[in-house]
């Protein structure tokens, strides 16, 4: 009898031997957060832009225009976002990398952080505390540019574009306003300086955007500090060439790479009579040290302990040397009351009417009717109140720019807080009253991923989506010219900090398609983005 070949005792249902493919899962729905088309018809138009070019990638988007405040809240507060579009002034003291660097510091990722995004890089973060360290420029610059360099490949943010500061004032109401880059004409040396040209001495200013608050130890928005600061004074005011200019402060002197000594000007008083001392100083920064209160943590991260020496001097001690530590630092944190503040344990969380508003600045608050009109009355009393030629200041609160550039030509206010968009500009240069400002802008408009959440979470998805970007049509067709496309944190503007060489990420479908196969992921029979 004759065996059967031995491989056939090998013979299995083919059944057996396959494994059946495991289907691929589509990439999650995002949402997409904007501003309202009424706020900001740029970021409206921009984030539709943004979300067609991702349908095409596969993707499934909502754009969610959203109300500024609660746009905030969502980014900054909660951190509850798959992505959003929003944006960062370009104030003076940014002139120094040290603000925008800080975007991306994972120590600044926590809630009310300035890095919402979460983005963690411990090379980058030991870069960051490099440089804040080295007092000589160049060696400085050599590694901002190097932390530019390394970040820009996991582009955990997108800087969209600077966009001109075009604004334009009354000239036959006031004269001698001053224009800053980044700031435009809504500075805080505009109430010190401006002229008045007629009987009025009040300066009415207009913008689409109140304060999120008036709270200092909670207020996460320019347009919070930028009405703050003129009634809060600080140690230091910055010039228009970023250059320290004694205000409280008659004197700052380093002991050595980490001790610095301040002497406080005499005679200066808050607005309710009582002095401001030494005393008040050091409560401030110790006080802002004890809070969680994330939006100064960069400037504040350098210091160690901060004590009265005497009546009207402070000492200041780093747990490391601080290159920005004058510029920024000192610039910022404005001086509270110890007799009010000391009894506040958590000014969080301050209903908005017990919200205190004495400060000791040039001009005194003195009324605010949310969503309509704020006002400042001069303080009289200040040292600068001698060579001020301003009464007050007023800002009339509109539901939109339109109402805001009404407002201009028929002078209901004299001056802009916010830029005019592409179509009025010639409008203004043609009306006879008006003198119209562009200054370039350090800030920028940013897409921030929320690199916790998929499919943000992963490299290439950001790296992608950042290539399926049209930004030169955004600046050529949304901003008429009047801007330019977005690169790294620091902006080409700010030459000396910005690095013009790293990875740039140009409008490129085929690029954001090779870049996504190449990470494993496919596409459906409906064109739908499929995981790996």
């Amino acid at each position: 009898m004759k065996s059967l070949p031995i491989l056939s005792t090998l013979v299995l249902p083919v059944a057996l031997l396959t494994t059946p493919a495991l289907a691929q899962e589509r990439v999650a729905p995002v949402e997409l957060i904007t501003t309202t088309e009424a706020y900001d018809p740029i970021r409206y138009e921009a984030a539709f832009i943004i979300a067609d070019a991702w349908r095409e990638l596969g993707v499934d988007v909502t754009v969610r225009p959203t109300e500024f405040r609660t746009a905030l809240d969502r980014l900054y507060s909660n951190q509850d976002f798959d992505a959003v579009i929003l944006g960062w002034s370009g104030r003076v003291d940014r002139l120094d990398p040290q603000f925008f660097l800080g975007t991306l510091d994972s120590r600044q990722s926590e809630l009310g952080g300035n890095n919402p995004g979460g983005y963690i890089n411990p090379e980058y973060d030991a870069l960051y505390d490099a440089q804040s360290q080295q007092f000589d420029p160049d060696d400085r610059r050599d590694i901002v540019w190097e932390m530019q360099e390394l970040y820009m490949p996991d582009i955990p943010t997108v800087v969209l574009f600077h966009r001109d500061e075009v604004v334009a004032y009354n000239h036959n109401t006031f004269a001698d306003i001053p224009v800053m880059a980044g700031e435009g004409l809504y500075s805080e040396w505009t109430p010190l300086q401006a002229r008045p040209l007629t009987d009025r001495a009040v300066l009415r200013i207009g913008g689409p955007q109140e304060p999120d608050n008036v709270n200092p130890l909670d207020s996460t928005s320019v347009w919070g500090w930028k009405w703050m600061r003129m009634y809060y004074d600080r140690l230091v005011r910055l010039s228009a060439e970023v250059e320290p200019v004694p205000w409280a402060a008659v004197a700052v002197t380093p002991v050595d790479e980490t001790t610095v000594d301040v002497t406080l000007r005499e005679g200066m008083r808050f607005h309710d009579g009582e002095p401001v001392t030494a005393a008040d100083v050091a409560f401030t920064f110790n006080y802002y040290m004890t809070q969680d209160y994330s939006y100064f943590n960069a400037y504040l991260a350098p210091l160690a302990a901060v004590e009265q020496t005497g009546e009207l001097s402070v000492r200041f001690t780093l747990s490391e040397p601080s290159a920005p530590f004058a510029v920024v630092t000192l610039s910022q944190i404005p001086i509270l009351p110890q007799h009010i503040w000391q009894h506040i344990d958590n000014p969080g969380e301050l209903a908005p009417q017990d919200i205190p508003t004495i400060g000791s600045g040039p001009f005194r608050f003195a009324r605010y009717d949310r969503g309509e009109f704020m006002s400042l009355s001069r303080n009289d009393d200040h040292f600068s109140a001698d060579t001020t030629a301003l009464e007050g200041v007023e800002f009339i609160i509109y539901a939109d720019m339109e109402g805001v550039f009404t407002g201009l030509l028929t002078e209901q206010i004299d001056m802009t807080a916010w830029r005019m968009e592409p179509g009025q500009i010639p409008l203004a240069e043609a009306e006879d009253h008006l003198t119209v400002i562009s200054v370039p802008d350090f800030g920028y408009f940013h897409l921030t991923y929320n690199l916790r959440r998929e499919p943000f979470d992963d490299r290439a998805v950001r790296r992608a989506l950042t290539m399926a970007m049209d930004r030169e049509r955004m600046v050529n067709v949304l901003l008429d010219g009047r801007g330019e496309v977005g690169t790294t944190v620091v902006a080409p503007v700010n030459a000396f900090w910005h690095n013009p060489f790293t990875e740039r990420f140009d409008f490129d479908m085929d690029a954001a398609r090779a870049e996504l196969d190449a990470a494993g992921y496919t596409w459906d029979a409906e064109g739908r983005l499929l995981r790996p």
